[in-house]
């Protein structure tokens, strides 16, 4: 075999690898925004009685599908934000635990997501309008209750991402990425180690054609200096998807009040399951704190 076949041979393989990676990720980025419906049935047992099914327009073109959970009049209401590729059953144990204690709350899913139509996940952009006819269509129904958000991962960065800050009276933000790049690096590190750095950017190229905006708009950590309402910020000490130091540079860019709280072994989301009689009494203690001032909770 000739020399320049052997080199003709070598950069027919390169090119057929370089090919084949570019349709790989392609696809990956086809998989990654594809919209997970999902049928979700009548409202779990353990949200309690008297829970109300309600479908409410938002600007990102979806008709948003919810759960109103009643609580105590006076006692605040919660809007309950689920993360990436989630819906609204992700906040079932939340919900019961803020029933329980008094609050109405409203489990939604995100365009895309769940019941909620959608032509494609965008990682907050287009859910931040979402978040922000949730907590609209909240005031309306419940107007003379103090209205908190909490939202994990991409329903927190759906209440940072949106034109300006939530209308909000308490905000709780749960393994929140500080931008796209970063979060979608890490998740590449955490399966193909070091060709993160290699191949995020090439994935993060399509993000343009599939969500209409670039990636480095779809930064959390801007919104954070605008926030207008009191925030308990929630990291996991051993997550590998939102780092503890990324969760520490959202924190500093807040405004006071803040505080926050690293559940210790934790890893991503779902930390009122890794520590659920500490989650219970910060998270109630800080909604309590801020939602009824007035000290007007009837019942309690």
């Amino acid at each position: 075999m000739s020399i320049a076949w052997t080199g003709r041979r070598a950069t027919l393989l390169l090119v057929a690898g370089v090919a084949g990676a570019a349709v790989a990720l392609w696809w990956l980025g086809a998989a990654l925004s594809a919209p997970v419906p999902r049928a979700l049935g009548p409202p779990p047992a353990a949200l309690g009685d008297g829970v109300e099914a309600v479908v409410f327009p938002s600007d990102s073109g979806s008709a948003i599908h919810a759960w109103l959970v009643p609580g105590r009049p006076g006692c605040g209401a919660v809007v309950l934000a689920h993360s990436v590729r989630s819906n609204r059953l992700e906040h079932v144990g939340r919900g019961a635990l803020l029933r329980h204690a008094g609050f109405a709350s409203l489990l939604f899913d995100a365009q895309a997501h769940g019941e909620s139509p959608g032509e494609r996940i965008t990682f907050g952009h287009r859910e931040a309008l979402d978040a922000r006819a949730a907590v609209d269509w909240l005031h309306t129904r419940l107007p003379g209750e103090q209205i908190g958000y909490l939202g994990v991962s991409q329903g927190g960065a759906a209440a940072l991402l949106g034109p300006s800050p939530l209308p909000v009276d308490a905000l709780v933000l749960e393994a929140v990425y500080p931008t796209l790049a970063e979060a979608v690096t890490a998740r590449i590190a955490i399966r193909l180690g070091p060709l993160a750095p290699v191949l995020a950017p090439l994935l993060l190229l399509q993000v343009p054609a599939r969500l209409g905006v670039d990636a480095d708009a779809i930064a959390p950590i801007a919104g954070m200096p605008h926030i207008a309402a009191p925030l308990l910020l929630i990291a996991g000490e051993d997550d590998r998807h939102t780092p503890l130091a990324q969760s520490q540079r959202m924190f500093d860019a807040a405004p006071e009040p803040k505080s926050l709280w690293v559940v210790g072994g934790a890893q991503h989301v779902n930390f009122e399951r890794a520590a659920p009689e500490e989650y219970a009494r910060r998270v109630l203690a800080f909604l309590t704190a801020s939602l009824r001032g007035n000290g007007a909770c009837d019942g309690l």
